[in-house]
């Protein structure tokens, strides 16, 4: 095949993709990759619950507090880089099945703990599966779903996972307060609950095809054309989606390769070191410091609130009450996201979010009735949600199909480590100087996060995935 034979084949398939309609087969897709993000977040937000249930009963002190919860995070380091990897190596689909098997095995590892050194090392094993979840995820579904809906089906996908935290803490609330369901702890039956949820689901799973962009790329042609005029016979009668607000570019001639390697483009290997050169570098740059920013002022909240509420003087049930209550706003602010995001330009969506994040952050550290800290957790929540769908839906967009896992998983991985640090310099200084310092420098953070995306991000709406 010539060059530009290679080319035309290449861009044949993105563009087959990026043209239907979206059918039947596009939402159940969505579906069945949202509702596995429904665990990762499920996780995440645990953390902050176990460590308010178990603080007393088990006399956990600062530090183990901090374990208890910075243990998923760090696991979550280590998976988001090695399976993020391995996805661009072996497959998204092979690692959607290896992520969800691992979390379920641990976290009924979790849920045996008899101590909180075990409790830790499972919760790290139990992330380590989940790290890549949502960079799969992000990955997965992009490189299948028309570009007119391209984002609009991914924020879709995550108001399904966000349900996962208001259930987490309203369970919390309900489960941890000293009580027993058939002889177990209801802290237990949290963990036992994920576990069986995500080995149903990956039952699920076992039916999703491979990304025809990734099969192309491994020269496995006669596979991804299988599998792209499969989607394409669902279709087929499907009535034609929306124009796209912003026109699409053609896709762009590839430059000479070098040798040994393939075509450039979207749609080839791109070895990771290409992220540190144009046009990537600037990008690669951005998005580092974005995962690093962000982790405060998303993570610090959802994982922090019932600890901060226990500082405050709230007792533990009253704490994950509020929270529960809080977190509500996590599920309303994914599905506000939906039509804002093939509306509004991503990056001017997560500039103003994160600004919103900031001043209600600001406003519920201050907050002293349960009214009070309701609002203000429930309006954060809400902004939390809306910046959080635009940027998992702007980082598939930045980086072409033969480094996009790892390029964003390299990045996340980043806010993971952060996340691991965070607890044991908040909780230090919730002690030390109050709440209302941990939200002050979190507020920030987010202003700091806002100058950079809008300095050094690039315009994505309504591009090609293979253009942009």
């Amino acid at each position: 095949m010539t060059d530009t034979a290679a080319v035309l084949h290449r861009v044949d398939f993105g563009a087959r993709l990026d043209a239907l309609a979206p059918s039947r087969w596009h939402r159940r897709l969505t579906a069945v990759v949202g509702v596995g993000t429904f665990f990762d977040l499920y996780e995440i937000f645990l953390g902050g619950v176990l460590a308010a249930a178990l603080a007393e009963p088990w006399h956990l002190d600062h530090t183990q507090e901090s374990w208890v919860i910075a243990s998923g995070f760090l696991g979550m380091f280590v998976g988001a880089n090695v399976l993020s990897f391995l996805a661009d190596r072996f497959g998204r689909r092979r690692m959607f099945l290896v992520n969800l098997g691992a979390y379920s095995l641990f976290s009924l590892a979790c849920a045996a703990a008899p101590s909180p050194g075990w409790l830790v090392a499972a919760r790290f094993l139990a992330g380590l599966g989940l790290g890549a979840e949502l960079i799969l995820a992000d990955t997965y579904l992009a490189e299948f779903l028309p570009r007119a809906v391209r984002g609009r089906y991914i924020a879709y996908a995550y108001t399904f996972g966000f349900v996962g935290v208001p259930v987490a803490a309203l369970f919390g609330a309900r489960l941890v307060a000293g009580h027993e369901v058939a002889g177990l702890a209801g802290w237990r039956w949290l963990l036992v609950l994920g576990a069986c949820g995500a080995g149903f689901l990956q039952l699920m799973r076992r039916q999703l095809p491979e990304s025809p962009r990734w099969l192309q790329l491994h020269g496995r042609q006669a596979e991804a054309e299988h599998v792209v005029s499969r989607i394409e016979s669902y279709a087929v009668s499907a009535p034609q989606p929306p124009t796209a607000p912003a026109t699409a570019e053609a896709p762009a001639a590839a430059p000479a390769a070098p040798p040994g390697e393939a075509a450039s483009g979207g749609g080839r290997r791109v070895p990771l070191r290409e992220m540190f050169r144009e046009p990537y570098r600037r990008r690669t740059v951005m998005w580092w410091i974005f995962q690093v920013l962000q982790t405060v002022g998303y993570y610090g909240f959802g994982s922090l609130a019932p600890v901060v509420l226990a500082a405050k003087g709230h007792t533990t049930t009253a704490s994950l009450g509020y929270a529960a209550l809080s977190f509500c706003g996590y599920p309303l602010g994914s599905a506000l996201s939906i039509p804002l995001i093939e509306r509004v330009e991503r990056r001017t969506l997560i500039i103003w979010s994160a600004l919103g994040q900031a001043l209600f952050g600001l406003a519920f550290a201050y907050a002293g009735s349960g009214w009070q800290i309701v609002s203000c957790g429930f309006l954060l929540t809400v902004c939390s949600n809306i910046f959080s769908n635009a940027f998992h839906v702007y980082q598939t967009e930045i980086f072409p199909t033969g480094m996009r896992s790892s390029a964003i998983g390299i990045a996340y991985s980043l806010s993971r480590l952060v996340s691991v640090v965070l607890p044991f310099v908040a909780l230090s200084v919730l002690a030390d100087l109050g709440a209302g310092a941990v939200f002050a420098g979190s507020a920030a953070l987010m202003v700091l996060l806002c100058l950079n995306v809008r300095l050094l991000g690039p315009r994505t709406m309504g591009r090609e995935l293979d253009t942009i």
